[in-house]
């Protein structure tokens, strides 16, 4: 006995962030299709991040750049945010250029320390 498998997006609890696979160079007439991606899945999962896996998306470029900021801007309008995956160096580099910052998975947040490591303490420092 077999079912058939269930169209749409699929269900995931939402401690799992949902993931959205970037693959080969994206048209500008696909960009609208994955905003609504992005916001159905924050809708379906109930989670707030989205993680937009963009090691497939090619060489990095002003349309790779839009793209992103477009996504974004979709998530930050359904109440959630996107968190890069597998980023060209490349790309991570043409984004700190053009000023937008984003989540890069695996990599700690901006306000935290890495793990590990420890501040020097001078002698003569009064105690905290």
């Amino acid at each position: 006995m077999s079912s058939a498998r269930p169209s749409g997006l699929p269900l995931v609890d939402a401690m799992t962030p949902a993931v959205l696979v970037l693959a080969g160079p994206v048209t500008r007439d696909e960009v609208t299709g994955l905003g609504d991606d992005v916001r159905a899945l924050l809708q379906t999962t109930g989670a707030g991040v989205v993680v937009c896996d963009v090691g497939g998306l090619g060489p990095p470029g002003l349309g790779a750049i839009d793209l992103l900021a477009r996504l974004e801007l979709a998530a930050r309008r359904a109440g959630g945010r996107i968190r890069l995956r597998d980023p060209d160096p490349a790309l991570h580099a043409l984004l700190d250029l053009v000023g937008l910052r984003f989540e890069m998975e695996g990599q700690p947040e901006q306000r935290e320390p890495a793990l590990g490591v420890q501040e020097a303490v001078e002698p003569g420092d009064p105690a905290v």
